[in-house]
C-alpha cells in the first residue's frame, strides 16, 4: 500500500482527532475520518463505553457492532470522572502542535470537554459536539425518526400505524456530515490559523433531509399528505414482483426507453397502448405512470408469475431496465458483489475471527484503502501516553497503580 503520507486516497494523513463517544454517528465519523489519513484515537471510559457490547454478537459475545465502526482505530482506555484522568485526556486533546487539537464528540455535558474550557489552553481547537437535538436536549436516531414522517408513509397502502425502518438513516448520515464538517475546519485551520466550534444535532440532519427532498414543501405548499405506497416509488413507476419460484424483484421504470423497454420483455405492449387510449394517459410521462401504477402492475405481474427466477434474470438483464432480486445478509455475504468486491479484503480482527470487511467506498485514482482491525479497548493506552504525551514509564505504572488508566484484559476474559 503508497505510504499514507503520499497517498492520495488518505489526504488526512498527519492529523491527530480524538474520539469521545458511543454508538453510531460520532464513531462512523472517526472510521471515516480515519480512513481519510487521519490518526484516530478513541477514547473510552475504564471498561468501554455504552456501546462496548451492543448487538451484533459473535457466539461467544463479542460485538462485531463495535469493532465494525472502530476500525483503524487507536484506543485510550482511562477513567474520565476522575480530574487526574480528566486531565489525560485533556492533554491528549490540546496537545499534538499543528496535527493535533481536534476533538468528536457525542458526550455533551461534561464540564471539562467544554469549548470554552478547552481553547484557554488550545486557542485554534477544533470541536464537533454530535447532539441529539439543538437545544440540547436528548435523542436518538429511533426518536427522531419518529417525528420526521416516514413512519407514517413506510410499509403496505393499507397498513395503520407507523412502520420504523431498519437501516439508521439519520445516524449514517451526521456521521458523514460530522466527518465531512472537520475536514472542511482543518482545511480552515491550515489557511487561517483558526478553530471551530461545531454543533451537528442529529434532529437538524433529519429534517434537513426532510427538507431538501421536497417532502416538508410539498405539504406545506401543496397541502398534500405523502401517502403509504408499499414497495411503489412516489412520482416514478417501481414495483416489486415475484418469480414463479418464490424469488422477488424490485424493477424500476424511470425514463420513457425503461418503460417501453419492461412493456416489451412482459408482452404488455399492445395492452398498455389500449389501456393509453382508453385512459387518455400518455405513458411517457412519469407521473402517469405513477398514477396508473397498479393497473400497470397487474399488466406486467403475470410474466413475472410464470416463469422461474433465472430466466426473469436474464431477460432483465438484457434490458435498459433499472432491477434486482431481493437479497438477504446471508446471500449478500457470498455473492460476488462482496467476494469479488476490491472494497472488501480478508481482516483478521482479533476475538472475532476472520471475514471480508469493507474499506473506504471511496477510490482514488483506482485505490481502495483496505480496512484496518479494531482495537482492543485500551490497546494503545500505554504507547499513546508515552508518544503523544510524553510519559515516562513510572509515570504509566503510577497512573496504572491509582486506576486512573488500565490494561483491559480481553473482552472474552473479562465477562
Amino acid at each position: 500500500m503508497p505510504n499514507p503520507a503520499t497517498s492520495p486516497a488518505q489526504p488526512l494523513a498527519g492529523v491527530r482527532i480524538v474520539e469521545i463517544s458511543s454508538f453510531v454517528a460520532a464513531p462512523l465519523a472517526g472510521m471515516t475520518l480515519a480512513q481519510l489519513g487521519a490518526e484516530v484515537i478513541r477514547v473510552d471510559p475504564v471498561g468501554g463505553a455504552a456501546d462496548y457490547r451492543r448487538w451484533p454478537l459473535t457466539d461467544d459475545g463479542e460485538s462485531i457492532y463495535w469493532t465494525g465502526l472502530n476500525k483503524g482505530k487507536r484506543s485510550v482506555t482511562a477513567d474520565l470522572r476522575a480530574p487526574a484522568g480528566q486531565l489525560l485526556v485533556t492533554r491528549l486533546i490540546t496537545g499534538g502542535g499543528p496535527s493535533g487539537g481536534i476533538l468528536l464528540t457525542n458526550t455533551a455535558g461534561r464540564d471539562w470537554l467544554d469549548y470554552e474550557t478547552l481553547t484557554a489552553t488550545r486557542p485554534d481547537l477544533i470541536q464537533l459536539e454530535i447532539l441529539g437535538r439543538a437545544d440540547g436536549s436528548a435523542a436518538v436516531d429511533y426518536t427522531v425518526n419518529a417525528a420526521t414522517g416516514f413512519p407514517l408513509v413506510t410499509g403496505p397502502a393499507d397498513h395503520e400505524g407507523p412502520i420504523n425502518h431498519v437501516l439508521p438513516a439519520w445516524d449514517l448520515l451526521c456521521g458523514v456530515y460530522a466527518a465531512l464538517a472537520i475536514t472542511a475546519a482543518v482545511r480552515h485551520r491550515d489557511a487561517t490559523g483558526q478553530g471551530s466550534r461545531i454543533t451537528l444535532p442529529l434532529e437538524d440532519v433529519a429534517l434537513a433531509t426532510v427538507g431538501n427532498l421536497g417532502f416538508l414543501a410539498e405539504a406545506a405548499l401543496c397541502g398534500r399528505q405523502r401517502p403509504r405506497l408499499g414497495n411503489a416509488i412516489y412520482g416514478q413507476y417501481g414495483q416489486h414482483f415475484t418469480s414463479a419460484d418464490g424469488v422477488s424483484f424490485m424493477v424500476v421504470a424511470l425514463t420513457p426507453r425503461h418503460f417501453r423497454d419492461l412493456t416489451e420483455l412482459t408482452g404488455s405492449t399492445g395492452a398498455v397502448d389500449a389501456l393509453a387510449i382508453a385512459l387518455a394517459a400518455d405513458f411517457t410521462d412519469e407521473g402517469t405512470r405513477y398514477r396508473h401504477r397498479d393497473v400497470l402492475t397487474g399488466l406486467f405481474t403475470p410474466w413475472f408469475r410464470d416463469r422461474p427466477a433465472e430466466e426473469i434474470g436474464t431477460a432483465l438483464a438484457k434490458t435498459s431496465v433499472l432491477w434486482e432480486r431481493y437479497r438477504s445478509f446471508d446471500e449478500l455475504a457470498t455473492d460476488p458483489r462482496v467476494t469479488a468486491n476490491p472494497l472488501f479484503t480478508l481482516l483478521r480482527q482479533p476475538e472475532i475471527g476472520e471475514y471480508l470487511a469493507p474499506g473506504s467506498p471511496i477510490s482514488v485514482n483506482g485505490e481502495h484503502i483496505p480496512p484496518r482491525p479494531a482495537p482492543r479497548l485500551g490497546e494503545h493506552t500505554e504507547s499513546v501516553l508515552q508518544d503523544r504525551l510524553g510519559l515516562s514509564p513510572e509515570s504509566i505504572a503510577a497512573l496504572h497503580m491509582s486506576s486512573i488508566v488500565a490494561n483491559e484484559p480481553s473482552k472474552r476474559t473479562a465477562r
